[in-house]
């Protein structure tokens, strides 16, 4: 009887694991990529914090943050719409990677230029980018993230979220190694920084075809426009989502130098890169949800209270270890952080619970093709989080702005865990995840 018991629950065992496995091994090859970018890139602000002044520090990473947020509007929700389209255009799939991807970084390199060139024309005196070299190379890595950003996310919507995570591994450890190869040739300038992001994307994308056996250039083949063309409401609507979700944060440290002060920027920055690698978890918990449950509609409920549940559990432990830890983390930084930022950092890492629940919610959004009616909510919520940032920076320094940053993520989230819990707790759960008629979704 025990014998026929334990054969049972085998069976089971191995039925559960068949069940989840594409989200198992999509989640696990992100999850591993993105903490092993995590690391590689604590040691990369590590290192430049201790070889870099605080001022270079503050201004190199406030232009990384303009960078982040011109090639998230250069992107313009392209990337994103892959990871969900892909699946439903097969045969098709590598003519709208490529269209993607020109397109994509033709905006980028055109927002960089009106960027670089604006902000030398009103801010001559104070300008971030120092020359024409370093507009080079500020211009060069926002077309490079871009192409990252699409690559990553065609690999994810293929269900090969390995060839993710090995760009991701490599991009950590090259930057490292060069800017570790520019502190000791004595080269400690925003050009140094910039040059080692931008050389690092570049030869990330190299190693994954090389390491793949043209893994990624198996992903491409002649651009179908077209296709791209008939799928314009979805990108523009994707689109709308990732600006009203992500460009807060992404310009957060941009926020803080000009509110604040570069060397105030550069304490902030070192806690707020660990909260946003820390982030990255759960986002991308969230993100695999999208191919996963396309994929697989009927078990939609389970999957997403799967990756709710665990991507809350691990924020909370993040959350705790920051309010605990955040000047000892700082110390280790730079040994001068802890006196510029004093306690006023602790209470960041309480945001991730609200980051935690707004990109489950958003990717419910996107699950349903509710993009553009989801992204006015999330507008007024990124509105919400600018305006309480501004005026916390204004009335309490430092300790506001954190203050005003947390407690507007924590109202979204609590809104959003309110959708949530209305929509996994529907019997017809699986609803916002039903197939379209082929002749509405042309239409679309």
């Amino acid at each position: 009887m025990s014998v026929d018991r334990a054969g049972t629950a085998i069976i089971r065992v191995r039925r559960k694991l068949r069940e989840n496995a594409a989200l198992v091994m999509n989640s696990g090859a992100l999850a591993i990529g993105t903490a092993a970018a995590a690391a590689l890139g604590f040691v990369y602000w590590w290192l430049a914090a201790r070889l870099f002044p605080p001022e270079v520090i503050g201004n190199i990473a406030a232009l990384l943050s303009v960078m982040g947020l011109i090639g998230m509007l250069g992107e313009a929700g392209i990337g994103t719409m892959l990871v969900g389209e892909i699946v439903r255009h097969p045969g098709k799939e590598r003519g709208l990677v490529a269209a993607a991807a020109c397109v994509g970084v033709a905006l980028a390199v055109g927002l960089a230029l009106l960027f670089v060139l604006g902000h030398a024309y009103f801010y001559s005196s104070t300008a971030l980018i120092g020359g024409w070299f370093e507009g080079i190379a500020f211009v060069l890595g926002c077309g490079l993230t871009v192409l990252a950003v699409v690559a990553d996310q065609a690999f994810l919507g293929n269900l090969r979220s390995s060839g993710r995570m090995i760009r991701l591994v490599l991009f950590g450890t090259l930057k490292l190694m060069l800017i570790a190869a520019a502190a000791i040739g004595g080269y400690t300038s925003n050009a140094a920084i910039l040059l080692s992001w931008a050389a690092g994307l570049l030869a990330s994308l190299v190693g994954v075809d090389l390491l793949t056996r043209g893994g990624a250039r198996h992903l491409v083949g002649p651009p179908d426009l077209q296709l791209l063309q008939t799928l314009r409401k979805k990108v523009f609507d994707h689109y709308a989502l990732d600006v009203a979700v992500q460009a807060p944060a992404v310009i957060m440290p941009y926020l803080v130098l000009v509110l604040l002060s570069p060397a105030i920027n550069a304490a902030f920055v070192s806690l707020w890169m660990l909260v946003s690698m820390a982030s990255l978890i759960p986002a991308a918990l969230a993100t695999a949800l999208f191919p996963v449950v396309r994929a697989s509609p009927k078990q939609s409920r389970h999957d997403i209270l799967l990756s709710v549940m665990a991507s809350l559990l691990f924020s909370l432990v993040c959350a705790v270890f920051i309010f605990t830890y955040s000047q000892t983390v700082l110390a280790v930084f730079n040994p001068a952080y802890p006196e510029i930022a004093g306690s006023s950092l602790r209470f960041l890492g309480f945001s991730l619970l609200g980051s935690t629940l707004k990109f489950h919610a958003c990717t419910l959004a996107r699950l349903g093709d509710r993009m553009r009616k989801a992204s006015r909510w999330f507008a007024l919520g990124g509105l919400l989080e600018l305006c309480l940032v501004i005026a916390g920076a204004k009335l309490g320094g430092l300790q506001g702005l954190v203050l005003g940053w947390t407690l507007a993520v924590s109202i979204e989230g609590a809104c959003a865990a309110l959708m949530l819990a209305f929509a996994t707790n529907l019997d017809s759960a699986a609803g916002p995840v039903r197939e379209q008629p082929t002749a509405s979704r042309l239409q679309t």
